[in-house]
């Protein structure tokens, strides 16, 4: 079905099912979850509500709303007040809910079921209450202090926090979040090699590998290879060269083109390839 002739390569983001992250959102989601998990823990032990565990959505809530409909002056003047208490009642009720696992630590529920749900409530407590922790962190060191906080020490949501920062160039998307995903396709529509990636990694350093695992599959480099300008450097046309791919399909990114790499981009067996490369553009919004 498949002789490996042909590879080509592409990569794209699949963004998580997030909202726009901002600091003031992602203190209202920490507090408006673990106060309703806390709720269905009272619930569960049979409680009115749990001893020291005050309801502070409605603060939460006022406050997040006051910063979402700031002015540009408003945010230079009354900002940093107001998400000076926004983190503290997130802080307040991150604390609060620890506190209240540990009073109720011993109490159990009616039957063997309701200790189950009663063990996974307090996992779920505990879990959202240490994500709780970093956007506190996050915001406290951002807003108040005026740190740049690294892309890899950030959270952009509680629900996802594995999601990433992406930023591809792209005109109508700068920013994206979600993770970027590895791509091969061979000539019949295969897709023969698939990566979630960690973070943003350039797509030049793919190149290597995928002829690598595409030996692996199919005893042999792929006659031709296929891909855009991102995967551009020399290394990598020497690589392809070393491995034995006969036509190297990869634009050249920047710089200045030499008269002999002007001429082989404008050749046919070039335009060609970047013909059949085009097609996995096709592929992924079918996976889409």
């Amino acid at each position: 079905m498949e002789d490996g002739a042909k590879l080509r390569v592409d990569s794209t983001v699949v963004q998580t099912d997030i909202h726009h992250p901002t600091d003031n959102t992602l203190l209202w989601d920490v507090v408006r979850v673990v106060t309703r998990l806390v709720r269905r823990l009272a619930r569960a032990l049979e409680l009115r509500r749990i001893e020291g565990f005050c309801d502070r959505t409605r603060a939460a809530r006022r406050r997040m709303y006051e910063i979402q409909r700031m002015t540009t002056r408003q945010r230079h003047e009354q900002q940093t007040r107001t998400y000076r208490v926004l983190i503290d009642i997130a802080e307040e009720v991150v604390g609060n809910a620890r506190a209240g696992l540990e009073r109720t630590r011993t109490m159990r529920g009616k039957d063997m079921f309701a200790d189950v749900a009663i063990e996974e409530l307090r996992r779920q407590i505990e879990h959202f209450c240490g994500l709780g922790d970093r956007v506190i962190d996050q915001a406290r060191r951002r807003v108040l202090f005026g740190e740049q906080v690294a892309t890899d020490e950030k959270i952009y949501s509680i629900f996802e926090p594995h999601t990433d920062l992406i930023k591809r160039g792209k005109v109508r998307t700068p920013v994206e979040f979600g993770h970027k995903v590895f791509l091969a396709e061979s000539a019949e529509g295969l897709i023969t090699q698939y990566d979630v990636l960690k973070g943003n990694p350039p797509d030049e350093v793919h190149v290597a590998s995928s002829l690598q695992r595409h030996r692996q599959a199919f005893g042999r480099a792929p006659q031709l290879y296929g891909s855009d300008r991102g995967f551009f450097s020399e290394q990598n046309l020497a690589s392809c060269k070393h491995a034995g791919v006969k036509v190297v399909c990869i634009p050249q990114r920047g710089g200045k083109r030499t008269g002999r790499r002007e001429a082989y981009e404008k050749s046919a067996v070039f335009k060609n390839g970047q013909r059949f490369r085009a097609g996995i553009e096709g592929r992924i919004s079918v996976l889409f």
